[in-house]
């Protein structure tokens, strides 16, 4: 093998050494010739490294592309964030304007509540109001809304209020129609969300003047709920089995489902004693104060 590769390179070397002491014509030729023998092959390498320069470039293009995608995407979710803000934003000030309307067109003492929360047993029978006693919220006052009647106070604490919906069985209302003056009194049948109707007028005399789309109001009777407040309209009537009365069923005018905000109704009383109560806790405060040595 050594002596191989000594043949080897001794030819080699005679190569290099005939080449070197060619004639300038012959030695052309002869560089001419091995120039074009390894052109493909230059050729190919040129190719094959442009080729990889490519490559890197549509990698690094791709990759910055990504990038790009990916910083898009977030200000896309961004800005449809804002977007929804704005709405949100946009609807609520809607709404309070529609409220403050409604309270300066209002005959009655109202106290605004917004709705924190809602009885897990039955989401719509009852709702919890922020505004209890020392706002002047008392029990057994009637609820309202922009759109009408929602129900009535239940349990009233010094800072919040629960109130019973129309659509809840125990809430009964005395009303009347206001196209034909007929009287009766609406219980609500404990409709779930998506159900309806949420109420309904039993015991109607089968000759009673009661068709579909009739408007339903607050009679006055009883007191509780004051004379006019909008409860809703006769979705549809039935006659009883016997045929001697008749059932009308009622769409409540408030969506009972979306409530946000509520107004309780509150007399000249409820608000004085409110105001005397303040005055008296504020009273213990100071005499309990005095009372330690205290400056007041």
């Amino acid at each position: 093998m050594k002596d191989r590769k000594w043949i080897a390179l001794s030819a080699v070397a005679l190569a290099v050494l005939v080449m070197m002491n060619l004639p300038d014509a012959t030695s052309q030729r002869v560089k001419g010739a091995v120039r074009d023998g390894i052109s493909p092959l230059q050729a190919a390498l040129r190719g094959g490294v442009r080729e990889m320069q490519d490559i890197f470039r549509y990698m690094r293009g791709w990759r910055d592309l990504a990038l790009e995608n990916r910083a898009l995407t977030e200000e896309i979710v961004y800005l449809r964030g804002e977007m929804r803000m704005a709405r949100d934003l946009e609807r609520n000030n809607q709404m309070l304007r529609e409220l403050l309307g409604f309270v300066r067109r209002s005959p009655n003492r109202l106290v605004s509540c917004e709705v924190i929360g809602r009885d897990s047993t039955g989401w719509w029978q009852t709702i919890r109001l922020d505004q209890g006693a020392h706002s002047g919220v008392m029990d057994e006052r009637a609820v309202i809304t922009a759109d009408g009647l929602v129900g009535r106070t239940v349990a009233v604490s010094a800072r919040t209020a629960d109130a019973l919906l129309l659509s809840d069985p125990t809430c009964k209302v005395a009303v009347r129609l206001s196209r034909s003056g007929v009287f009766g009194v609406m219980s609500g049948v404990g409709a779930k969300p998506g159900e309806q109707p949420v109420a309904r007028i039993d015991f109607l005399l089968k000759d009673a003047d009661v068709q579909e789309g009739d408007e339903i109001v607050t009679s006055g009777l009883g007191g509780l709920f004051p004379k006019g407040l909008l409860v809703g309209h006769v979705r549809n009537v039935e006659p009883d089995e016997a045929g001697l009365y008749q059932t009308a069923w009622l769409n409540s005018a408030a969506d009972l489902g979306r409530l946000e905000y509520a107004f309780v109704v509150a007399t000249e009383q409820d608000l004085e004693q409110a105001v005397m109560e303040d005055s008296s806790v504020d009273m213990g405060l100071v005499d309990g104060r005095a009372a330690e040595g205290e400056t007041p």
